[in-house]
């Protein structure tokens, strides 16, 4: 082998080693952010959409205003933000589907701000920053899936927010380790996406 072939071997490989120390390290971060429950005094809890259907919050979303109602009724803070759009043929939006959820569960209606826009994570999260501009806020407490917590932060903050996370311990993104492990590798690959070109990805469901 020439001196240049194995220079470009030697490049190769160290391209190699540093696109799976990334990968790891982020998969890393992702497992350890989905294990932190912080949960201090906000403006607003934020529960991010999912699936509703007829207005019928998924097991899925259901899990994550649950954990967002029990906050609520810790005093983590006096509003709760629940946002998402709606897919074409959809009557209601997730976020009106989980502001009736809360409502009927008894949060006040004064205590309830439903922006319904966004079919992913970066649009839900940018409409989310805006009403927070609007109203003077900053600080939230994000409630989601563990999995999908670290790549919301880091939306959330580049949408100008101040925020911590407090994932769901339960529904169905968190029943096996088989369920765990496909979420923290398609997280993977979507925070990686998103850190490289600022664009978001849709796919699995509730989470894109």
């Amino acid at each position: 082998m020439t001196w240049a072939g194995a220079l470009v071997g030697r490049v190769f490989a160290a391209v190699v080693l540093a696109v799976l120390l990334l990968v790891a390290s982020t998969a890393g971060g992702i497992w350890w952010t989905a294990r932190q429950d912080a949960r201090p005094s906000s403006d607003a809890i934020v529960v991010l959409g999912s699936a509703q259907y007829n207005g019928v919050p998924s097991s899925i979303f259901a899990a994550r205003l649950e954990h967002a109602l029990s906050l609520w009724e810790d005093g983590v803070a006096p509003v709760v933000v629940t946002v998402g759009g709606k897919a074409a043929g959809d009557q209601f939006t997730e976020a009106d589907a989980g502001r009736a959820y809360l409502q009927d569960a008894g949060i006040p209606a004064g205590s309830l701000l439903a922006v319904p826009e966004g079919v992913d994570t970066l649009e839900s999260m940018r409409a989310v920053g805006a009403a927070y501009a609007e109203r003077g806020w900053s600080t939230a407490v994000l409630v989601t899936d563990p999995w999908h917590a670290m790549r919301a932060e880091r939306m959330a903050e580049d949408a100008g927010m101040a925020v911590t996370s407090s994932p769901t311990r339960q529904g169905p993104a968190v029943q096996t380790r088989t369920t765990q492990f496909r979420y923290i590798l398609r997280e993977t690959a979507a925070y990686l996406l998103y850190r490289a070109t600022g664009e978001s990805v849709a796919g699995a469901p509730g989470i894109g």
